[in-house]
């Protein structure tokens, strides 16, 4: 592990974020909330029985952290806290992240999720992407229940997440610049969902209109953060960190930002462009496994990957400044200890 992120203690959500008195009532209200939501989404992946619903359940059941019904149970508590609306929400925003993994796995030719075989290297590309369409159909039902507002906004976070794929599947154009693409699709792809749930936060637990832009500006920077941040765990961490082989990504031919870094520095610097010569799926799929692994450990020692981390810090500072029009208090100091929280995990 790089030393650039440091490893977070095994803690409980409210040891971790909250410290006074108010702060752990709020974390025990937030941990109840999880675990009604965690029924829910059990609920709600029930469909017509036997393998369909097992297929449904696979990732749910593999784990997850959970990030985006947290941010709506913080966001409503500036209001008048979780109800079944914000729970009825967070539920659908957990199912489509759920599903956004299924296709995903698909498209990145993924081997694994969370520790465990994808679901198309189980029942093939077909029934994952059902399954994803399945969990979409869901998501779409719950947020129908809780009216127009609801409807549109789950419909214009679901065209950003198309878009950001499709921008990512066709690549940069020709006078854009990869690294600003790059981030315009984690924009799309990651931070959008994240935005909406601090955004539905605000909206069903009755808290004030004024605060949803900010949460929205919050969410979108979080996200970015976070996915920038498992950009280095890609190439940072073991197995035991994150269920996949280190660097898994980029033998996918997933062009990471450490990566995107490197073909920039590459342009004037011999050495970087050596090591991008060997970080291609070829070349790394030719080499051995030792040699493999230490082409992936020179980029994880190279600047570009520091980089990238103080990149994901850079977002995460800008989250926080978001937060300003935000009432001091419990819900304000917690967002900010997410947004470092976020870029401190190792998994």
């Amino acid at each position: 592990m790089t030393p650039s992120l440091r490893r977070s203690n095994a803690l409980s959500l409210a040891d971790r974020l909250f410290s006074t008195g108010e702060d752990r009532r709020t974390a025990r209200l937030i941990e109840d909330s999880i675990q009604t939501l965690e029924a829910r989404l059990g609920d709600e992946t029930k469909f017509s029985g036997g393998l369909v619903d097992v297929v449904a359940r696979y990732l749910l059941e593999a784990g997850g952290k959970r990030v985006r019904p947290v941010l709506a149970f913080l966001t409503a508590q500036l209001g008048e806290g979780v109800n079944d609306d914000v729970i009825a929400a967070a539920t659908s925003i957990e199912l489509t992240h759920l599903a956004s993994l299924y296709h995903d796995d698909v498209m990145d030719v993924a081997d694994q999720r969370r520790g465990v075989p994808s679901a198309q290297m189980v029942w093939g590309n077909s029934v994952a992407i059902l399954t994803g369409d399945l969990l979409f159909a869901r998501a779409s039902a719950l947020l129908a229940i809780l009216g127009e507002r609801a409807i549109r906004l789950q419909a214009d976070t679901f065209e950003r997440l198309c878009l950001g794929q499709l921008k990512e599947t066709i690549g940069p154009a020709d006078d854009e610049d990869p690294v600003e693409h790059y981030l315009a699709v984690l924009a799309d792809k990651t931070g959008s969902l994240i935005a909406a749930s601090a955004q539905l936060g605000v909206i069903f637990g009755g808290a004030d209109p004024s605060f949803e832009q900010p949460v929205r500006e919050f969410g979108e920077k979080v996200g970015i953060a976070f996915q920038l941040v498992d950009d280095v765990i890609d190439i940072a961490s073991s197995d035991e960190d994150s269920g996949k082989t280190p660097g898994t990504d980029i033998r996918a031919g997933v062009a990471t930002l450490p990566v995107l870094l490197l073909r920039r520095a590459a342009a004037t610097d011999a050495d970087a462009a050596a090591l991008l010569a060997r970080l291609t799926p070829e070349a790394l799929s030719a080499a051995g496994a030792d040699e493999s692994a230490d082409v992936i450990r020179l980029l994880r020692e190279h600047a570009v990957t520091a980089e990238t981390v103080s990149e994901a810090r850079r977002y995460a500072h800008e989250a926080i400044a978001a937060l300003a029009p935000l009432p001091e208090g419990t819900v304000k100091k917690t967002l900010t200890r997410f947004a470092e929280t976020v870029v401190e995990r190792t998994n």
